[in-house]
C-alpha cells in the first residue's frame, strides 16, 4: 500500500545499485556521488510540488465536505482564494467531486481540464486526481481508510523561505557493511505514524552491524510488493541533540544474495535524511518502531532543519 513516504524515494533520488557498489569505488567517487545525491535532495524539496509547498491537510468526514477559504468550509485554506472552491463527497470509501452552490470557480481544473463533477482517484493509485487553481494543487490522500485533502501552493512560505539543509560532513566510517539475516517467513511490522495510527508493513529480514564497538540491528520494510529497495525508519541518540527528534529515513539496495538468503547489505548512513514532517506540520509520516530506536549515536547524514 502506497503511503506518503513511498514518494520520498523518488524525491531523494535513491538508486540502490549505487549504494551496493559504493564500497567498490574510490573514496573520491563515493564522496562525489554523495554530494550529488544531497544536492538532488535539496532540489526535490524545493520542487513546485515538493514537501516545502504543503500548506494544508484537511481530513474528510462521511458526507459532503466543503473546500475553500470561507469559515463554513470543512477544509479551510488561508489566503486570497475563492470562498467555496469545491465539495468533496465521501461515501463508504469513495470520494466524488461536486461543485459548490455557486459553481466551480473560474480557472479550476481537474487533471488539466475544466472542472466538472467526477469520481476522485486517491493517492493509492499511480495517478491520483489532481485539482489545480493558480499556484495551488489538491489531491485526496488515503491513510488506512481515512481520507484527506492535501493542498500545495508553490508560493508557500516554507518553500519561498527555504534556507538549505544542514549535513554532517561525509564520513566513510558510516558507510557500513552489515550482515543480512533473512526472516523465513517474512515478518509484519507494526509501524506507528505521526497520526497516532498503526500501519502494517512486511519486513523481510534484519541488518546487523557494529557502531563504536556495539552490535545493533535494524529491521527494514518493503513499501510495495514491487519495491526494489529497502526502507529503514530509525532513530539514534543524536535525535536528542543534532538531528530530527522523531527519527530519520534511509533507503538501500537489496542484500548481495537477495532478500531470502543470508548475505551482506551496504548501509550508507551519510544518506540518512529527514522525513517530510521535519519541514511541515501537514505531512503524514511513519515513526521508528521500538526495535529501530538505537541506543547509539550515528552522527551522519541530515541534521535538524529548524535550528
Amino acid at each position: 500500500m502506497k503511503k506518503d513516504w513511498i514518494r520520498i524515494a523518488a524525491v531523494v533520488v535513491v538508486v540502490g545499485a549505487v549504494l551496493q557498489a559504493a564500497d567498490q569505488k574510490p573514496a573520491t567517487d563515493w564522496r562525489t556521488d554523495l554530494l550529488e545525491w544531497r544536492a538532488k535532495r535539496e532540489k526535490g524539496l524545493q520542487a513546485p510540488e515538493g514537501w516545502l509547498s504543503l500548506v494544508a491537510l484537511g481530513w474528510l468526514k462521511e458526507g459532503d465536505n466543503a473546500f475553500g477559504s470561507a469559515n463554513d468550509c470543512r477544509v479551510q485554506i488561508a489566503g486570497n482564494w475563492p470562498a467555496h472552491i469545491a465539495v468533496f463527497r465521501l461515501e463508504k470509501g469513495s470520494v466524488r467531486l461536486l461543485p459548490p452552490a455557486e459553481g466551480f470557480p473560474k480557472g479550476l481544473q481537474v487533471d488539466g481540464a475544466a472542472a466538472k463533477e467526477t469520481a476522485v482517484i486517491d493517492d493509492m493509485a499511480d495517478k491520483p486526481t489532481k485539482l489545480s487553481l493558480g499556484s495551488m494543487t489538491v489531491i485526496v490522500i488515503n491513510r488506512d481508510g481515512q481520507f484527506a485533502l492535501r493542498v500545495k501552493d508553490l508560493n508557500a512560505p516554507t518553500r519561498i523561505g527555504f534556507h538549505g539543509l544542514k549535513w554532517y560532513d561525509p564520513d566513510e566510517k558510516y558507510l557500513v557493511k552489515a550482515k543480512w539475516i533473512p526472516y523465513d517467513p517474512p515478518k509484519t511490522l507494526d509501524i506507528p505514524t505521526i497520526l497516532g495510527t498503526i500501519t502494517h508493513m512486511p519486513a523481510p529480514g534484519v541488518a546487523e552491524f557494529t557502531v563504536d564497538g556495539q552490535t545493533v540491528r535494524l529491521e527494514p520494510v518493503l513499501e510495495d510488493p514491487k519495491a526494489t529497495d529497502l526502507f529503514f525508519i530509525l532513530r539514534d541518540t543524536t535525535s536528542k541533540t543534532t538531528t530530527y527528534g522523531a527519527g530519520r529515513f534511509l533507503y538501500t539496495g537489496f542484500p548481495d544474495h537477495g532478500l531470502s538468503q543470508p548475505g551482506e547489505i551496504v548501509l550508507d548512513f551519510n544518506r540518512l535524511f529527514n522525513p517530510p514532517c521535519a519541514f511541515t506540520a501537514f505531512a503524514t509520516c511513519p515513526l521508528p518502531p521500538p526495535q529501530n530506536r538505537l541506543p547509539v549515536a550515528i552522527p551522519a547524514g541530515e541534521k535538524k532543519y529548524h535550528d
